[in-house]
């Protein structure tokens, strides 16, 4: 089918609900296959790699297949058209994970130094540590979240966040990638610290950490947007000896 109609390939792309980017990268080995899309065109030297393709294709459609419950009906193979605007959404549904994964880990560190909070707004909070010390706790942007600590009239860039609340496995490299290009400019601007936010189930941190050398320490989104976990107990516990105030939790 792809030799007669080479376009098709989109189609198919559409209905694992796979964007361009992430389907035709280097890391699937696919980018070779993409004129197949975006020309209608399929290379001679590309023809002996057809059966492989389609193999791996067949076997991710198969896996769809078994995820749907109870088993498929004639209104699901109607519907699929359906399914292939998912992926054209996904960069603007990404944008909008993105940016509330932020606002929740915000919150979460609000709720953690709760008790020693002098004033609070929406995007920053304003804290008195343990040495009488006032600390800047700022939802901003490169990086997230800038944690500052005010030493006589000089504040002290300490800690920078870098939050990525996508959960897509496929594009979890490029989001290391982001918050190494972020915790470099902080870096620039003084920061000493470097944290990176990211969904971790099925990655490699060993992986995470060469596309990131700069991240010194990598927390598990789920944990702390759950506020349980290893590594919401490692967050907590870090933030808050950074912040240099008691741990609520010991």
């Amino acid at each position: 089918m792809l030799e007669q109609s080479p376009t098709l390939l989109g189609y198919y792309r559409l209905l694992l609900g796979v964007s361009q980017k992430a389907f035709y990268s280097s890391e699937t080995g696919l980018a070779r296959f993409k004129k197949l899309e975006t020309h209608g065109s399929l290379p001679p030297s590309l023809i002996p790699l057809l059966p492989t393709l389609c193999e791996s294709l067949s076997a991710a459609l198969a896996d769809l297949i078994r995820q749907i419950s109870p088993a498929v009906t004639s209104r699901d193979i109607t519907e699929l058209p359906l399914l292939t605007l998912g992926s054209q959404f996904q960069g603007a549904n990404n944008n909008t994970i993105g940016r509330q994964a932020t606002v929740e880990v915000f919150l979460a560190i609000a709720e953690i130094v709760g008790d020693h909070l002098v004033s609070r707004t929406d995007v920053q909070l304003v804290v008195e540590n343990s040495s009488g010390r006032t600390v800047l706790i700022t939802l901003a942007a490169d990086p997230d979240v800038r944690i500052e600590e005010q030493f006589g009239d000089e504040l002290r860039s300490k800690v920078a966040i870098e939050i990525k609340g996508g959960t897509d496995r496929s594009n979890a490299h490029n989001r290391a990638g982001e918050a190494e290009k972020s915790h470099q400019k902080a870096r620039g601007e003084g920061f000493r610290d470097f944290w990176t936010i990211i969904a971790l189930r099925g990655l490699d941190r060993g992986v995470l950490q060469s596309e990131s050398p700069t991240t010194r320490s990598w927390f598990d989104a789920a944990h702390v947007l759950g506020r349980e976990g290893e590594d919401w107990d490692s967050f907590r516990s870090r933030l808050t000896g950074e912040v240099g105030i008691p741990n609520p939790a010991a």
